[in-house]
């Protein structure tokens, strides 16, 4: 006989209960090994994928903000350039010679690819004066004006959606 037919039948139990006891516990550990390390590498994944999307809109707005950028810089380009025009414009002593009516249509074609671009002039005679949106050059006793109200407009000046390119200059009433 072995030692196993000597034990009595609840030592042989205990035995064997003890032994899948092991068993299962490595098993188990296994388990929740494995499932630490998915838990691990799921948090790695959607960490990566956070880290990709930040980095998607971060790219994105600073795309949106070159793109602003190089509009306002070719603004202020050619800004002077719609200036020259409007002084010819208002210089011309015939408006009715087609050398006028040319300059006319080139500067109203200017004005709409600016307009295109988003790039508007700044409203200013008649309005109070806004020291971000005018420049006052001079100023002027005027009866019957309300006091801090453009009243003549010098040069024009132009934004870009919300943001000033170049301020109105502009004479205001004392």
């Amino acid at each position: 006989m072995n030692e196993k037919d000597d034990l009595p039948i609840e030592d042989e139990v205990t035995e064997d209960v003890e032994v899948l006891d092991a068993e299962s516990e490595e098993e188990l550990s296994e388990e929740e090994q494995l499932k630490a390390q998915n838990a691990d590498l799921l948090d790695k994944l959607q960490r990566s994928l956070a880290e990709f999307d930040n980095f998607r809109k971060r790219t994105a707005k600073e795309k949106a903000d070159m793109f602003e950028i190089g509009i306002i810089s070719m603004a202020e380009r050619i800004l002077p350039v719609a200036d020259n025009f409007l002084r010819a414009l208002n210089a011309a002593p015939d408006k009715e010679d087609n050398m006028y009516k040319g300059i006319a249509m080139i500067y109203k074609q200017l004005e709409d690819a600016l307009e295109n671009a988003n790039i508007t002039p700044i409203e200013c005679v008649g309005l109070p004066f806004n020291p971000n949106l005018h420049n006052a050059v001079a100023h002027e006793q005027i009866e019957g004006e309300v006091e801090n109200t453009v009243v003549e407009e010098l040069q024009k000046g132009y934004k870009y959606k919300d943001r000033v390119i170049r301020p109105s200059m502009v004479k205001v009433a004392n």
